[in-house]
């Protein structure tokens, strides 16, 4: 189905069906819009699709990402790149960014001999590489064929986005990326705040009310943060953790507990409506290992909430020297414990002002003049 616009096609690949971090990131840029380009994105069917149709955005639900295949994607992407002729072709994540690559590469390989093919201008935005490769690659063999890889497709891309400073200096570092522009992940700061502050309940008195909102994971540190909870409640009775979220770690989180004798003062709720869990909160915690622009920061720093995060990635762009913790890495268990305890203990509340933060719309501008400056 072509596109009825007089605007130049802005075509955005995402491989994956889940409602995360990256598919906020698109049904934000499609809230926002991109400024004389016509948005439409590619994915599978799920979670994003079915959000994206509710917002009345251009999506096109098909045989596309990991759980398709290489060669399915590859045709997929590339019939719908002659369906609608998009001036752009925009990738998100690692799956997206090699097919979408390939598609657009094998056109310009045509071009040789077939003259009329059609050849969009290409443009990735990077939202997760990490400092550790083991981080979301495991082992070395897979880390050094991903760089590769990485190293391989940027030689042919337009047009390369990093989501913060900290992940384009990754790029350059690992993968000899080039020419790669920041566009941090917007934020309606106002918004959320007003949001948050609509679903507030006030604390009881002597409470303190702890708030993690994440995968439980072992990369998110969460170990950590129940074994300092318990020296949190030794100073603060009335103290009460939610650990907000779902995954493998869950099993081994509820024996911590239980080990600890906290079980009356920590709850694992599963998913949660993030807006009304900060409205119950008093302090956000984040241990990650790794993090590039994260959207559960932005959103705990535009709520008014304190919080408290390692000093990783592009959590530093976000927060002060105040609300941040080393790097879990570069402590003693014992010490990293004891540190993010005090942290906790000592947080303050971030002042009643809106968050200073590049909005959604502002994103959207940023993107399209980059397209507008590459193309």
């Amino acid at each position: 189905m072509a596109v009825n616009s007089s605007q130049p096609v802005a075509l955005h690949c995402v491989p994956v069906p889940e409602y995360g971090g990256v598919a906020r990131h698109i049904s934000d840029l499609a809230e926002a819009g991109l400024p004389g380009y016509h948005l439409v994105v590619l994915c599978p069917a799920g979670a994003l699709a079915a959000r994206l149709k509710e917002m009345g955005a251009d999506v096109r639900e098909a045989d596309f990402g990991t759980g398709t295949g290489f060669a399915a994607s590859l045709r997929t992407l590339d019939t719908l790149i002659d369906d609608l002729k998009p001036a752009i072709v925009h990738s998100h994540l690692a799956y997206a960014d090699v097919v979408a690559a390939a598609a657009v590469n094998l056109r310009k390989a045509r071009k040789l001999v077939r003259r009329g093919t059609y050849v969009p201008t290409l443009f990735t935005t990077e939202h997760g590489i990490a400092g550790d490769d083991a981080v979301y690659h495991g082992t070395s063999w897979r880390s050094l064929l991903m760089e590769t890889v990485h190293r391989v497709r940027l030689w042919r891309t337009d047009g390369k986005i990093a989501v913060s400073q900290s992940t384009a200096d990754q790029m350059k570092r690992k993968w000899g990326a080039r020419g790669v522009e920041v566009v941090y992940n917007g934020i309606n700061a106002a918004e959320t705040q007003q949001s948050v502050t609509s679903h507030r309940i006030e604390a009881e008195e002597g409470a303190l009310r702890v708030l993690s909102l994440a995968r439980l994971a072992p990369e998110k540190g969460l170990d950590i943060l129940v074994e300092a909870f318990a020296q949190v409640r030794e100073q603060v009775p009335g103290a009460h953790l939610e650990v907000a979220g779902a995954g493998e770690l869950k099993d081994a989180l509820t024996q911590q507990v239980a080990e600890l004798g906290l079980e009356d003062s920590v709850s694992f709720p599963g998913f949660v409506n993030p807006v009304e869990a900060m409205g119950r909160a008093d302090v956000l915690v984040q241990l990650s290992v790794w993090e590039n622009c994260s959207y559960t920061l932005l959103d705990a720093k535009a709520a008014g909430l304190a919080v408290v995060a390692t000093a990783v990635g592009g959590n530093p762009e976000i927060l002060d020297g105040s609300e941040l913790v080393p790097s879990l890495n570069q402590m003693k268990r014992e010490v990293a414990v004891a540190t993010v305890a005090q942290k906790i203990l000592t947080s303050r509340q971030d002042s009643s002002e809106p968050m200073n933060w590049i909005s959604k719309t502002g994103m959207g501008q940023a993107i399209a003049d980059l397209y507008r400056k590459v193309g």
